[in-house]
């Protein structure tokens, strides 16, 4: 694996969507914290608005990927995920949330990737890193952005520009 692509709230837009699926290199990963159908609350009269293309794309989509159901997801769409897990990458242990319910995570825990706010965020508090990739769909900062981690640093990169926003070496 080359690295871990990170992303949030994309609320059913396939644009949004197909821009994902175009960052990822051959072996990259894909961590997605939450709201990615928005089958609760979507604009079904957007024609943007796809999450069953999202949905048929993911069967046949050749990255591995984490998934976890935000608030706007319905878990009867896309069933067999949850709304928060634990995986391990590059020796480090990752928590996986949308950011709206309460949870613990383990003192072992290297890196906690939430979403929810659409607002990027990237900052080191003792010996944990804590990561909101934003959304490149609709960020309520009109910085459109997601995370990039790799085996030495987590990144916020500006979907625009491809230049990082905020740094953590590990």
């Amino acid at each position: 694996m080359t690295k871990l692509i990170v992303t949030a709230d994309i609320h059913g837009r396939y644009s949004s969507w197909l821009t994902m699926k175009n960052i990822l290199q051959p072996y990259d990963q894909l961590a997605i914290a939450g709201d990615l159908f928005d089958t609760k609350y979507g604009n079904f009269s957007n024609t943007d608005f796809q999450p069953e293309s999202i949905k048929n794309d993911l069967v046949t989509f050749k990255h591995h990927f984490y998934y976890v159901y935000g608030n706007c997801d319905t878990p009867s769409f896309s069933p067999g995920f949850d709304t928060a897990m634990e995986f391990t990458v590059f020796n480090k242990k990752f928590f996986l949330s949308h950011g709206h319910l309460a949870y613990t995570y383990s003192e072992d825990t290297d890196i906690i990737i939430q979403g929810h706010t659409h607002l990027c965020s990237l900052e080191k508090k003792n010996d944990h890193i804590f990561m909101n990739p934003g959304s490149i769909t609709c960020p309520r900062n009109d910085i459109y952005t997601y995370g990039m981690i790799d085996s030495t640093s987590a990144n916020i990169i500006e979907l625009k520009t491809g230049n990082k926003l905020i740094s953590i070496k590990f």
